[in-house]
């Protein structure tokens, strides 16, 4: 087998089974390469630790924020439960991860190639945590703002320490002479997680679905046709009102809304973003 394959195969029969990279070159040596016969070649051993694991769902984590400049990052760590996200090695692997991502700009595969303070490189040491600690760990998604147009801000919602907690939002806004409104936005962002901007910038597939699924409640209801077109827009109108930014009620003044707060503050929202771990999964 080429050596580069076989660097590959190893790689892969590590993620799966937890195992160092020793035993997993003598397993796919001992088969020939063959995946499910190296599994089961080290399960034999007794070395595998979950031959299952990749297939595992991880939505636990933590979200990890760094802020430079006006430059901002955020990227969300998975694993199988809470209990391991509160893990002191997992948490330490976390935090130079999410420096990584800073400095490369949240590109998580160069993030992977990346070597850590130990001289492994980030999926290596990722891999030999998940071989430690029996669960599942993926680098799931990350996102940078630079420090271009505008002004960062950045909410982390009940904190577990600085920079980390389980819900984050970051802001972009145009200047303003009101320096925390961008963290009372990211703050609102957070509790009120807004689909979309504005009505133009929310997905027309999410509004179609809705729609559907509020005239099929309508429907069953025994509501006339040419009722249900009538209470069905009124709906739709409520729910893109909810869902969109700058038409929520304002968080801190419920006779407001977002709107009004960006006209008071002469400032525009120019992007944000919202992570909640394992949210979609």
């Amino acid at each position: 087998m080429p050596s580069k394959d076989l660097l590959e195969n190893v790689k892969k029969l590590r993620e799966i089974t937890g195992v160092g990279f020793k035993d997993c070159k003598l397993a796919i040596d001992e088969t020939g390469g063959d995946m499910e016969k190296s599994i089961e070649f080290l399960r034999k051993k007794g070395i595998a630790k979950a031959s299952n694991k990749m297939s595992r769902t991880a939505s636990e984590g933590l979200c990890l924020v760094e802020s430079r400049n006006n430059e901002i990052s955020l990227i969300e760590i998975n694993s199988e439960t809470d209990f391991v996200a509160k893990n002191k090695e997992f948490i330490s692997f976390c935090k130079e991860v999410s420096k990584i991502n800073f400095d490369k700009k949240s590109n998580l595969e160069e993030i992977k190639k990346f070597k850590m303070i130990s001289g492994q490189t980030v999926e290596d040491s990722l891999i030999d945590l998940i071989a430690k600690i029996g669960e599942k760990i993926t680098l799931r998604r990350s996102i940078f703002f630079d420090n271009q147009n505008g002004i960062n801000s950045f909410y982390i919602h009940n904190a577990l320490e600085e920079n980390i907690g389980k819900i984050v939002s970051i802001v972009r806004t145009s200047k303003s002479d009101n320096v925390d409104i961008g963290k009372k936005i990211s703050m609102h962002i957070s509790a009120m997680s807004p689909l979309a901007l504005d009505k133009d910038s929310l997905d027309k597939k999410i509004i179609e679905k809705e729609t559907e699924i509020i005239k099929a409640e309508l429907t069953n209801s025994g509501k006339k046709p040419e009722m249900i077109v009538k209470i069905s827009q009124g709906k739709i109108n409520k729910f893109i009102s909810d869902n969109t930014l700058i038409n929520q009620v304002w968080i801190l003044d419920s006779k407001k809304k977002v709107s009004d707060i960006l006209k008071e503050n002469s400032i525009k929202i120019l992007d944000f973003v919202r992570y909640k771990v394992g949210e979609g999964i």
